[in-house]
């Protein structure tokens, strides 16, 4: 019994050994005394000199392209679309299984927008995030294409019922099912050749934006009736003189109405949305995720009912709004783009220690490019980051510019993922967000939000 006791203290002190050796505490410093916030002072300060807007007259172009796969192939065939194997991404608990249907198509779809010499492209698939790998090599493709990364404007639905197989590193495995480069290449292609059409399909147009209130749909999921929701649908138009209609539409609840016990695919409530304003309304619909950190769908009915619920009563709404927004064929566009420094990667084991970097980024590659985006269209300003962003922040950036007579949008999942950028007063909540999701330390938020309040007084001051 004795030595018994003397070999469990002996392990034990070496697993606590251990623990110490491959975590580090949790760092407090202040972001505004941190060398990754000096860096970024620099890069902004270059913006600064930079930066110009365009007032001209407008052209937009659109194009949409599948990304609904043939499922159950013999071989992989990526230039045809069909797979052995395609597992949903969104919820862990699936265990990367494949699909086992095709409840509705899905699609990456893209908007050009020309002012000048100035362009932008939102761009925006029917799947969980935009990955970083693969947009990397999208920008690689259109840069051959005289097409900058600057130029771009991504988003996802945020779909947890969409293609998987993209995520590199084991978190991305545990997401998105096991990694498959046949379908990483397909994904790659279908996505440049969206925005390459969109862009072939420039044509003079017209524009107009606007928000309206959908508290219904949506609560906060984290610290419930507490908390501040995101409770606004915001939309920009585009109409193209004699020729197609597109609407952009934003929405900050998350996409999980149908839970993982779903093994179809499917564009969740956005795909109802896109397809009754597709329709009834406009020739193509285009839905970028909000900032759905935070935020949850609330709904009515049971599987596909709840979707197809939220889905179709958001373009309802906005289908009664269309007909009074005004248009116009000439706005000014500032677009600004910043790479974003990041604090050192971490995975919190407990309150006060995390991963250290070098182990963390085992589990899953760091991104290389992570960037904030600012893009003003007249008096609406749309605003992008790389993560699951705070619907309590978003509330904030839009009452701090609607002050200053602008609307803003602020979308989530730009082509890069920084897990959860929520207020940094809920960084000891034990909840999955910041427990599971905040890899930035607790002064990510902050840091985060004082970098685009300073980009978008320069969109907007120009």
């Amino acid at each position: 019994m004795k030595k018994a006791g003397i070999l469990i203290g002996s392990v034990a002190a070496l697993l606590v050994a251990l623990f110490f050796m491959l975590t580090t505490p949790v760092d407090h410093t202040p972001f505004y005394e941190t060398s990754y916030f000096r860096e970024s002072s620099l890069l902004m300060d270059s913006l600064k000199r930079s930066v110009t807007g365009t007032t001209d007259s407008i052209k937009a172009g659109f194009a949409q392209v599948s990304i609904t796969p043939g499922l159950n192939s013999p071989v992989d065939l990526p230039a045809e679309g069909k797979f052995t194997k395609v597992p949903l991404a969104g919820f862990g608990s699936r265990k990367g299984r494949g699909a086992t249907g095709i409840h509705d198509s899905t699609f990456v779809k893209a908007v050009a927008v020309a002012v000048g010499r100035q362009r932008v492209i939102f761009v925006g698939a029917d799947l969980l995030i935009m990955p970083p790998n693969l947009i990397d090599s999208v920008c690689l493709l259109l840069k051959k294409q005289g097409i900058l990364r600057e130029e771009l404007v991504f988003s996802a639905t945020h779909t947890h019922s969409g293609v998987g197989a993209w995520g590199p590193g084991f978190l991305g495995k545990q997401f998105a099912g096991e990694a498959n480069s046949a379908i990483q290449s397909w994904l790659v292609r279908q996505i440049a050749e969206a925005v390459t059409s969109a862009l072939n399909n420039l044509h003079p147009a017209q524009i107009g934006y606007g928000t309206f209130r959908a508290g219904a749909y949506t609560r906060n999921r984290l610290i419930g009736e507490k908390g501040i929701k995101n409770d606004d649908f915001g939309y920009l138009v585009l109409q193209q003189t004699g020729g197609r209609k597109a609407v952009i539409g934003s929405f900050s609840a998350h996409s999980t109405t149908l839970g993982a016990g779903n093994m179809e695919i499917s564009g969740d409530y956005p795909g109802y949305w896109a397809r009754r304003m597709e329709k009834t309304s406009v020739d193509l619909a285009l839905f970028l995720a909000g900032s759905v950190g935070s935020q949850s769908p609330v709904g009515e009915g049971e599987g596909f009912e709840k979707p197809r619920y939220i889905g179709e009563s958001l373009a309802d709404s906005l289908r009664e709004y269309l007909p009074h927004t005004s248009l116009s064929s000439q706005v000014q566009l500032t677009a600004v783009t910043l790479r974003l420094p990041l604090p050192a990667f971490h995975f919190r084991l407990s309150s006060q220690r995390s991963l250290i970097s070098a182990v963390g980024k085992k589990l899953m590659p760091e991104p290389q490019t992570p960037c904030l985006q600012a893009i003003r269209l007249g008096q609406m300003v749309w605003i992008t980051t790389p993560a699951d962003f705070s619907g309590e922040y978003a509330v904030q950036l839009k009452n701090n510019l609607a002050a200053k007579g602008f609307q803003a949008n602020i979308s989530s999942f730009n082509g890069s993922y920084l897990g959860y950028i929520i207020p940094d007063r809920y960084f000891y909540l034990k909840e999955y967000e910041p427990q599971t999701m905040g890899w930035y330390g607790p002064s990510m938020g902050e840091y985060t939000m004082d970098l685009i309040r300073q980009l978008t007084e320069l969109a907007t001051s120009h």
